[in-house]
């Protein structure tokens, strides 16, 4: 991923942002070069990411046993309007962008074909999507039978991460005044993801 100095999340930015992440594009090449890429739940597990593939996926079919994968995580993304920038009435000298954030993970990864193995991610997955309602739903709320022939149409993935590269593009080169104007424009979007840009251009503008 090409990171510009200004675009680079320090450690802490990256962390806070693995956190926040419930899904992620998991990337492999198939061993006659041909790559592979699902959006699936994941863990993220200190230096490991973990996750499932449908067992009809035939992406987990093609993974070699620590064969190297890309694990990109990305945020809400928008479209930046040269309109919005103090500098266009300056000097007109703006062109369109567009703001994101967005992180990848590189490393070895591993098929685990093990229902016990995948019962515990999709626990911990459903306890970590349910633990915030007035009534969580539990894995073994399901007869056990039942969920036992649930785990058999699925496979689990693990990535142990190797390389980490964050790339935060929320304006940091550009003029205080330019940052608000874009931030102003984003809040009068339709639609929730500008909404969300415009909140990390905030943040971004306050650190």
């Amino acid at each position: 991923m090409y990171v510009p100095k200004a675009h680079v999340m320090a450690d802490p930015e990256v962390r806070d942002f693995l956190e926040a992440q419930a899904s992620a594009h998991l990337v492999t090449v198939g061993p006659e070069g041909r790559p592979d890429a699902t959006l699936l739940p994941i863990l993220v597990d200190g230096d490991r990411v973990l996750g499932h593939l449908a067992r009809r996926n035939e992406q987990w079919t093609r993974i070699e046993a620590g064969a190297p994968g890309l694990v990109i995580l990305s945020s809400a993304d928008a479209y930046i309007s040269p309109n919005w920038y103090a500098a266009k009435a300056e000097h007109g000298r703006v062109v369109p962008t567009w703001n994101y954030t967005e992180v990848h993970l590189r490393g070895p990864v591993t098929v685990r074909d093990d229902p016990d193995w995948v019962l515990d991610i999709v626990t911990r997955l459903t306890e970590r999507h349910e633990s915030h309602r007035q009534q969580p739903w539990h894995v073994s709320d399901a007869p056990e039978r039942y969920v036992r022939g649930q785990l058999l149409g699925i496979v689990g993935v693990e990535m142990v991460v190797e390389s980490v590269e964050g790339k935060a593009k929320l304006g940091q080169n550009r003029s205080d005044a330019d940052r608000s104007g874009a931030v102003d424009g984003l809040r009068a979007e339709p639609g929730v993801s500008s909404h969300v840009v415009a909140d990390a251009m905030e943040d971004a503008l306050g650190n």
